[in-house]
């Protein structure tokens, strides 16, 4: 990679999440600037929408760690630390983070890991979590070490994490963009302005596009998904990355260090 070089990932969370967001963030590929997704591999499979992303040859695709949302696929008494009475996920994350044995963590993720190869054919491109529980200080050595041996690519969000990352040779990017919020967060002015201001080196740019639908009514971000979608596959997009000359790739595809 040239020293002036500007790498960027768009990964698009929670494939798997409903069938709506699934189709959007296929959406956000095919049309949009989307360039990787990560996949909740302990939800509901949808067969037909699996095939697709895995068929996706521009298309990076990593697992979404996911302690905090639905059931475990190991049995909740392999994993118990990780379970409320119903044997669901803590959805408490200061709960999850009190309880959370790290042997139980790691059972779950290499179960989850085994799982996504079986559901897409393939393994994952990189590793990042539901609710960012791998920042979480009882999990954040468990996932690192996963990583490291499987020689995946973890996100980092902050400097901090990221030369963590790096001192156990586990490969991430350079800078993060993106953030939670209320409000859609990546809007049509925003994200062009974060891609006209892009550093050099490589970028993750963490977005949440989706189609609602009514299995997403529950949740505090469905409907904004929908902006974030418009977003991304707005065509000056397209034309600014095209224009800057940023490469769009994925993890599996990141160049030399």
């Amino acid at each position: 990679m040239t020293g002036a070089e500007r790498f960027l990932i768009v990964n698009a969370d929670d494939f798997g999440l409903t069938a709506g967001v699934s189709r959007g963030i296929l959406d956000a590929h095919r049309r949009g600037i989307v360039s990787s997704t990560t996949a909740l591999v302990n939800l509901p499979p949808a067969p037909d929408l699996d095939a697709e992303a895995a068929g996706l040859a521009g298309l990076g695709l990593g697992l979404h760690v996911n302690l905090s949302w639905g059931a475990p696929l190991s049995p909740a008494a392999a994993v118990p630390s990780l379970v409320d009475e119903t044997g669901g996920f803590w959805r408490d994350l200061a709960r999850l983070e009190a309880r959370a044995e790290p042997d139980h963590a790691r059972r779950e993720l290499e179960v989850q890991l085994a799982a996504f190869t079986r559901r897409f054919g393939r393994a994952p491109t990189h590793l990042d979590s539901h609710h960012h529980v791998h920042r979480l200080t009882r999990l954040a050595e468990v996932v690192l070490d996963v990583a490291v041996a499987a020689r995946l690519p973890l996100r980092s969000q902050d400097a901090g994490f990221r030369e963590g990352l790096r001192r156990r040779g586990a490969r991430t990017s350079d800078h993060f963009l993106g953030a939670d919020s209320v409000e859609p967060y990546w809007t049509t002015e925003r994200l062009l302005d974060a891609l006209a201001g892009l550093p050099v080196g490589v970028t993750e740019l963490m977005c949440h596009p989706g189609h609602y639908d009514e299995a997403l009514a529950y949740s505090r971000y469905g409907k904004q998904r929908e902006t974030e979608l418009a977003a991304l596959c707005e065509p000056e997009a397209r034309s600014t990355v095209d224009r800057l000359g940023i490469r769009l790739g994925h993890f599996g595809t990141l160049p030399p260090p």
